[in-house]
């Protein structure tokens, strides 16, 4: 019985250090959640929550952006998200998300030249910077509403990662900075969790 209370008193320690540095940002900062194009309000309402109890940051839902046809990529009529980060950027720390497909542009290296080849993503964010853009389309894929709400709880908290400094993580795979490579599966294997090695960048 003794081995079981100390086991239940370090699990608890294990639990609460493991969210410390979310006390330690500046829980006066604001993020503003702004939808691109029609986005549901359970999809808001979680990004909302994720960040504040994830960061500690006051979240405002703000109304909706217009999909124009200026951060419409050519090749697949698909969202550029480089062009929204662009377009959107201003002082205010921004978070922009749409249920509408979202890509950009990658260098593919060639013997004799550099192509450049457009592909889907889940999210985007300046590193660092103050505004990233995640889209629920790839979350959705052969998934229950629940599952799309848990991948888009972690891909909102890595693009945040991104704007405050992260890089992806090689650490540990159940680090949520790990790259998703525009895939879900990478996802799927993460924890709502930061490892040591990118906890210790965030508390610099």
């Amino acid at each position: 019985m003794k081995l079981n209370y100390i086991t239940l008193a370090i699990s608890i320690l294990l639990l609460i250090c493991s969210f410390s540095y979310s006390k330690s940002i500046n829980s006066n900062k604001i993020v503003y959640i702004y939808p691109l194009g029609r986005v549901e309000n359970c999809y808001l309402t979680k990004v909302q929550e994720a960040i504040h109890a994830f960061y500690g940051y006051k979240c405002v839902i703000k109304p909706i952006l217009p999909i124009s046809k200026d951060i419409i990529s050519p090749i697949k009529n698909r969202i550029d998200a480089s062009r929204v980060l662009n377009k959107y950027r201003i002082r205010q720390n921004i978070l922009i998300i749409t249920e509408r497909d979202i890509c950009h542009d990658k260098i593919v290296l060639k013997p004799t030249k550099q192509i450049l080849k457009e592909y889907g993503i889940l999210g985007l964010g300046f590193r660092p910077g103050s505004i990233c853009v995640i889209s629920t389309f790839r979350m959705k894929r052969n998934a229950t509403k629940q599952i799309t709400l848990e991948r888009l709880e972690k891909v909102a908290l890595h693009e945040i990662g991104h704007n405050l400094g992260l890089d992806h993580c090689t650490n540990n795979k159940l680090c949520l900075m790990n790259d998703a490579n525009g895939t879900i599966t990478q996802v799927d294997k993460e924890r709502v969790w930061l490892c040591n090695k990118c906890r210790v960048v965030l508390e610099k």
